[in-house]
């Protein structure tokens, strides 16, 4: 009895700790105080999932960065990691779904699964940024600049794509486009930011293991 109690207090501290961070977090971004500007965070050690039936973009940029971050989730040692940065001043995102696996004591893997923007209505985001280390989707641009110095993209340069995140690239290559479409987004993440998330038809669910049928993917 003792030990059944114990776990269940457990189980309701994670989802008291997990909902809050990764409705403010992960897939599901971050308000910024200055909108237009990326935050500047230390990722955890956990990359994410994050599926998307399609997703609509204006004002695309994607360019090279890097994230600091922690090595895993139990000691204090950092790293820094290389990313995409795949960014848009607009977002719309059909059947999107962020799934994070993490290891609780005495319950084992615990897979924490968002679903959202499954009905009539998308997830909206302005000022969308993805700190991406995988991706795969069919994708479609519009008016595309291949090639450009990141720093090029930068609205105050009159670019396409929203203010650029990592200054320390400025003169990478990226690409930018007036719109971008992607369909069956599958994708892993160390991070996002945004100035703003709608969610709508939001889901969460806690599912014991990991794997097909768990995750997102």
């Amino acid at each position: 009895m003792e030990s059944e109690t114990r776990g269940g207090t457990r189980w309701k501290r994670f989802a008291l700790v997990m909902v809050p961070s990764v409705a403010a977090t992960a897939a599901i971004g971050v308000g910024l105080a200055q909108g237009a500007l990326a935050a500047s965070f230390a990722v955890s050690g956990q990359e994410f999932k994050v599926k998307a039936g399609y997703l609509y973009g204006e004002g695309f940029a994607q360019y090279g960065g890097v994230d600091l971050g922690y090595v895993d989730t139990t000691g204090d040692e950092k790293v820094h990691r290389a990313v995409a940065i795949s960014s848009f001043r607009y977002a719309e995102i059909e059947d999107m779904c962020q799934s994070v696996v993490s290891q609780v004591p005495f319950v084992g893997e615990i897979t924490l699964r968002l679903k959202a923007g499954g009905g009539s209505e998308r997830v909206k985001a302005d000022n969308l940024y993805l700190d991406i280390s995988q991706l795969d989707a069919k994708a479609e641009f519009t008016n595309i600049d291949i090639g450009v110095a990141a720093k090029e993209t930068d609205p105050s340069r009159k670019g396409k794509g929203p203010v650029v995140k990592d200054k320390g690239i400025a003169n990478g290559f990226a690409q930018q486009a007036e719109v971008a479409k992607l369909w069956d987004v599958e994708q892993k993440a160390w991070a996002t930011t945004a100035g703003s998330f709608t969610l709508n038809g939001l889901s969460m669910r806690l599912l014991r293991g990991s794997g097909d049928g768990i995750e997102c993917f």
